[in-house]
């Protein structure tokens, strides 16, 4: 019930909204028009004054053909053609509004031929012609506002390019500083025209729009942004540079180049490694060559029946010896901690890293500690470990051994002789071992062909 009340309000208010308003009412082809003011009892203007002022006004026009205005009795007619049902509407629009006139019967026809009138498309060149010449001023001001902009955008580019040039050891690095400050310079020109020119809302939207554009983008390419600046940062920090062996996110290699993208590592199996710079630069990176001297530790175990004192000398005697282990720092032999079966020690020795390879120094270390220990007598036994004997084992006391031994002779065999020791030679380096450098530049000489252009790299001096 509540709906159809508030429907047939509706329609009350519709229709008297629609009954204050004067409709154009077309009966056939003609249109008549209710007037748009008080109609006048006794009229000032004539009916043949009415006649020749609209005539006069649609025939300057130029829009119309055949024209023909009549009046009677306030009562305007018009017959004639024009081009378009603007003009024709113009035409009773004009006729309404003129003083006096009572209704107008708009019989004025649309003209289906070709119009050859050219007068619009000139008076349109003419309007294009005018604005022109109004923005003149606006149009010099923009050739010379903005080169002017460009040429102190360029000079600004070079000078800072040339001061982070001598501050920042990577050139694309300094590029990319040195347009960072010049880029707005020019952007600024910008604004100053649009701002003179009265565009400044079209200057405040291009500033939003930028900023907006900025965010899309940066959702949109969030993983290309973040490596971008992860590889500025990583070059302001500098925590490596090319050659240096690194070890970052799980991954070990010798740093060949760093771009704007990833790091180039190559490993020790001659692979090269990209790693996205935003996971280089959030991961802990570990460099083992920013420092030529590097520390390696080795663990060993002597029986307790040695002395401790004398193993440290012929262990430090051993380090000491090699040409590969540096003097200073001087080599460490501790005594780590007192296992089941063995005395464990830890041996601490320092070597260059930039020209001796880790795990050759280390063989050849452990050969020759094997080979002093045991000419001088010092056991390395295994761990203890527990025997488990399923069939128990037998006792026999020192009677039934001695009655044993009378009965039956004691053999010997081959495999109940005493063996000894396997003899170590005396030397340094053996051929398996190399000559102990590092093998950087046979690794760095395998990859070449396999290194990829490093014209934007930012290690590059």
């Amino acid at each position: 019930m509540f709906y159809r009340w508030l429907i047939i309000i509706i329609l009350i208010i519709s229709g008297f909204s629609q009954a204050q308003q004067a409709p154009n009412i077309s009966i056939g082809e003609e249109e008549v028009s209710e007037p748009e003011q008080a109609i006048a009892v006794s009229p000032l203007a004539k009916d043949n004054e009415i006649q020749s002022r609209i005539s006069e006004i649609m025939a300057a026009t130029g829009w119309y053909k055949q024209i023909n205005v009549k009046v009677d009795d306030g009562i305007v007619f018009l017959d004639g053609l024009t081009d378009s049902d603007e003009h024709r509407q113009w035409a009773r629009n004009l006729a309404s509004k003129t003083q006096d006139v009572v209704a107008v019967v708009n019989r004025i026809k649309i003209d289906g031929t070709p119009n050859w009138n050219l007068r619009p498309a000139l008076i349109e060149i003419q309007h294009l012609l005018y604005k022109f010449i109004a923005a003149l001023p606006i149009i010099v001001l923009t050739i010379i506002v903005l080169p002017l902009a460009w040429f102190i955008a360029k000079y600004i580019y070079r000078l800072f390019h040339h001061i982070f040039s001598r501050q920042l050891a990577s050139g694309l690095l300094a590029d990319i500083m040195a347009k960072a400050v010049a880029i707005p310079t020019f952007l600024l020109g910008v604004y100053i025209v649009l701002q003179v020119a009265g565009l400044t809302n079209i200057a405040v939207s291009i500033i939003g729009g930028a900023g907006i554009l900025g965010i899309v983008i940066g959702f949109a390419f969030r993983d290309i942004a973040e490596n971008f600046l992860a590889s500025l940062l990583l070059s302001l920090r500098h925590p490596f540079t090319s050659g240096d062996l690194i070890a970052v996110a799980d991954q070990l290699g010798i740093v060949q180049s760093m771009n704007t993208r990833n790091t180039v590592l190559l490993s020790n199996e001659g692979n090269l490694i990209q790693i996205p710079n935003s996971i280089v630069f959030k991961n802990i990176i570990t460099n083992y060559t920013a420092s030529s001297s590097q520390r390696e530790t080795i663990e060993l175990g002597i029986g307790y029946d040695a002395s401790i004192s004398d193993t440290q000398t012929l262990i430090m005697s051993v380090l000491l010896e090699h040409s590969a282990i540096l003097q200073e720092p001087k080599p460490l032999v501790l005594v780590d901690s007192l296992g089941a079966a063995t005395v464990n020690m830890k041996i601490y020795y320092w070597f260059n890293g930039h020209s001796f390879a880790k795990a050759k120094v280390r063989s050849a270390i452990l050969r020759l500690l094997k080979r002093r220990l045991m000419e001088e007598g010092v056991t390395m036994p295994d761990d203890a470990r527990e025997v488990i004997f399923p069939d128990g084992v037998p006792v026999l006391f020192a009677s039934e051994i001695t009655s044993m031994s009378t009965h039956q002779p004691v053999t010997t065999t081959d495999d109940n002789q005493i063996q000894q020791p396997a003899t170590e030679v005396d030397i340094q380096v053996t051929d398996s071992e190399g000559n102990l450098t590092n093998e950087r530049q046979e690794l760095e000489a395998a990859a070449e062909s396999q290194r990829t252009d490093d014209s934007d790299n930012l290690l590059k001096d």
